[in-house]
């Protein structure tokens, strides 16, 4: 198995850097052109239901929708569509595509290709998540991301050029096949994102981490399930502590644990149980009291409750923990160097349980397949992807603590703060707005 870490970050960009001709700016030709086209886009998904990431991606493509307060248009259009299942009953993707001029193709080859026989695309969404697929033994839902990429990137080869990638949550469930549709990547100049909508909501309260932090640790909590929002608080995490001083040099161990097991390594200060009561304090307003008795349900008992404890190559520790039951709950507390105080923020979603974090994530998309780049960077979801599985490993062989030596992700972070919501839009839809069905973002004036 390949090492991605022997690829540093100034490879990669200097690999993709050139793999877009644009007109240089300020020639007579530039001057006097044409407007440019609008990007075509192809959207390859594993099923298109309501509230599915096809369907609450795709309807910021197709509408207008609220970013920051204001009214975006995408720009682009959705041209073709590869879905993978059409659950009987719940299917959208038929209606959405007749209503929208959208033509679905029986393959991902011929969807890229528009049913011609070259790359007739601007960019692709890859969105494989939800759908009928099985779960290993590990617990891993194993949705085909790795299948459709391999096929996205067949067409590329063929074409002999690539455009903007945007492959939707983690790479795969496997390591070694991340690594792969890493190393392709970069062989065929791919501009690749990744990655989840959560570190781009609103931060409450406000935080923004300070320049070259010494991060001592940290600790990111959600109340959702097992590996599938284990990985967006996992890059909630990550899109915190890469800012710190040095950047991302990887981490070196990994260990799941859960029940009465979670409260006695806190015991043990192997996690800090302090950082997650500031944490929990963000996302409620207020102390909810031992967190061992935090029940958040209709029946009245308390819901499992598991912790990743991480350790990095630099010695940062990070804690991901799960405790709670609400979907909404993102929240995030560390401790600096030389400070007594923790900061602390959670992340709110906005109105209609999760469906609103995917307006800033489709305008950073959009923003990728119009620049040709990722505006942060892949390397963080390579990273959690290798961190998702190493804990399921854990998991699965007793909760043993997995030594990660294959983790040697180092990178330096970006400053992504011009696609984050910072709350402007929640002026404009209020939570006492009742949620669209359908192709509609919401919010007033989209159909005038």
């Amino acid at each position: 198995m390949h090492e991605f870490g022997q690829i540093n970050r100034r490879q990669w960009l200097g690999a993709t850097a050139g793999a877009f001709p644009f007109v240089v700016a300020g020639t007579r030709q530039a001057l006097f052109a044409d407007p440019a086209p609008r990007p075509r886009v192809a959207a390859i998904v594993t099923e298109f239901t309501y509230r599915s990431h096809a369907h609450v991606i795709l309807e910021n493509f197709l509408k207008p929708y609220y970013f920051n307060g204001k009214l975006i248009e995408s720009g682009m259009d959705v041209v073709s569509l590869f879905v993978d299942q059409f659950p009987e009953g719940r299917d959208m993707a038929r209606d959405v595509a007749k209503q929208h001029g959208i033509r679905i193709f029986p393959t991902i080859d011929t969807a890229l290709k528009c049913g011609g026989q070259e790359l007739a695309v601007d960019g692709v969404l890859s969105i494989g998540e939800h759908g009928n697929y099985p779960v290993n033994d590990r617990g891993q839902h194993m949705y085909p991301r790795k299948r459709f990429f391999d096929e996205i990137a067949a067409v590329f080869r063929q074409s002999g050029r690539a455009v903007p990638v945007f492959n939707d949550k983690h790479l795969s469930f496997r390591w070694d096949w991340a690594v792969e549709m890493m190393q392709v990547a970069q062989e065929l100049k791919i501009p690749m994102m990744a990655g989840s909508s959560v570190p781009l909501a609103q931060r409450r309260p406000p935080l923004e981490m300070p320049d070259q932090a010494e991060i001592e640790e940290a600790i990111s909590i959600h109340s959702g399930g097992l590996e599938s929002y284990d990985f967006h608080a996992l890059e909630v995490l990550q899109s915190l502590v890469e800012s710190r001083r040095g950047g991302e040099t990887g981490v070196s161990e990994i260990q799941l644990l859960e029940g009465d097991a979670v409260w006695k390594a806190a015991e043990e200060g192997r996690w800090s149980y302090s950082l997650a009561a500031a944490a929990m304090s963000a996302a409620e307003g207020k102390d909810v009291g031992p967190l061992k008795d935090f029940v958040e349900s209709t029946g009245g008992s308390p819901q499992p409750v598991h912790a990743i404890l991480i350790k990095y190559r630099d010695g940062v520790r990070g804690t991901v923990l799960r405790i709670g039951a609400s979907a909404t709950r993102w929240c995030f507390a560390c401790r600096l160097a030389g400070k007594t105080e923790p900061l602390k923020t959670s992340f709110y979603v906005g109105p209609w349980q999760n469906r609103n974090l995917f307006k800033a994530l489709s305008h950073a998309i959009q923003t990728h397949i119009r620049d040709g780049r990722s505006p942060y960077p892949v390397e963080r979801t390579l990273l959690v992807t290798g961190m998702v599985a190493a804990a399921m490993d854990s998991r699965f062989e007793q909760h043993r603590v997995v030594a990660t030596p294959h983790l040697n992700v180092a990178y330096q972070p970006k400053d992504f703060r011009a696609m984050r919501e910072m709350g402007d839009s929640w002026k404009i839809i209020s939570e006492d707005m009742p949620e669209p069905k359908g192709i509609d973002p919401g919010g007033p004036k989209l159909n005038p």
